[in-house]
């Protein structure tokens, strides 16, 4: 089956919730899927606690990627 979204980001809840916000601001809608809360919620654990990974849809890859690689982490 064919998504219309495509991953963009990988990484800790930290940085997926700053990658998140900087696309928002940018007129790009996120979504957001956490491993570690789905599990949690379904009763599970999980081996990779607070990873979470962003999806955009495939027409706005490009324009958050570009955001997205200009991120300073250090700041």
């Amino acid at each position: 089956m064919e998504s219309d979204y495509i991953k963009v980001f990988g990484g800790n809840v930290t940085q997926s919730d700053r990658v998140e916000q900087l696309l928002q601001e940018n007129d790009i809608s996120p979504i957001v899927k956490s491993e570690s809360e789905s599990a949690r919620l379904a009763g599970f654990g999980t081996p990779l606690p607070h990873i979470s990974e962003i999806y955009v849809h495939k027409d706005e890859e490009a324009k958050a990627l570009k955001i997205i690689s200009q991120l300073d982490w250090e700041a």
